[in-house]
């Protein structure tokens, strides 16, 4: 009887591995707590197989800190581009404070690491938060030319409105508890948008 053995994995499949088995340690463990027989023990290779997808362990941080947010800045761009209205802000907020809830780890570890290690935090800054603060100065800056919005700084919009829920992926008590019901989430994304869009003083 032929026995049929599953095939073994691809070098695009231990590399994801290797980042997901990263991504956990590094989030638990921190960067300096975890060795790479930890990550190989946990991604399911041999320590030496590390060494060939990834120069040093630096070099595993860098990519996890950064790999994760292409899909986070996509998102963003596909949602403020498909908006109906430059008011409906709350889905975008809902959807964000979700996707950062989702990705806890990855927040946890630009958190931590970009502390000590000032070339992680500048490839962050180069490479994803100025390209989503554009994103979002592009968006803005329309909204105001079309009266929809008054004159503003639009870059400094983007920053306010980026900030008020990226907070949420570092710490899961400072806006909304981890475990919250999708009902309080939309609570939680309306009330934003409504402080991001008309303040909190009385209008006279």
């Amino acid at each position: 009887m032929r026995i049929f053995n599953s095939s073994p994995p691809s070098e695009a499949q231990t590399r994801t591995r290797i980042l997901e088995a990263a991504q956990r340690l590094f989030a638990s463990k921190g960067f300096d707590g975890t060795t790479t027989r930890d990550l190989a023990q946990t991604a399911g290779v041999a320590e030496g197989t590390l060494f060939r997808y990834f120069p040093n362990k630096k070099a595993i941080l860098v990519e996890v800190a950064t790999s994760g947010w292409v899909e986070i800045l996509t998102d963003l761009l596909t949602e403020l581009s498909e908006m109906g209205s430059y008011k409906a802000i709350a889905q975008v907020m809902r959807r964000r404070i979700w996707n950062f809830q989702k990705n806890a780890d990855l927040m946890r570890i630009c958190f931590m690491e970009v502390q000590f290690h000032p070339d992680l935090r500048d490839r962050i800054q180069l490479e994803v938060i100025t390209k989503m603060t554009d994103v979002g100065e592009a968006f803005f800056q329309t909204a105001m030319d079309k009266g929809i919005y008054r004159q503003m700084d639009a870059k400094l919009i983007a920053k306010v409105f980026l900030g008020m829920f990226a907070i949420a992926g570092f710490s899961n008590n400072t806006i909304i508890e981890p475990d919250a019901s999708p009902e309080q989430m939309l609570q939680m994304a309306e009330g934003l948008a409504d402080i991001f869009l008309n303040g909190v003083l009385v209008k006279e």
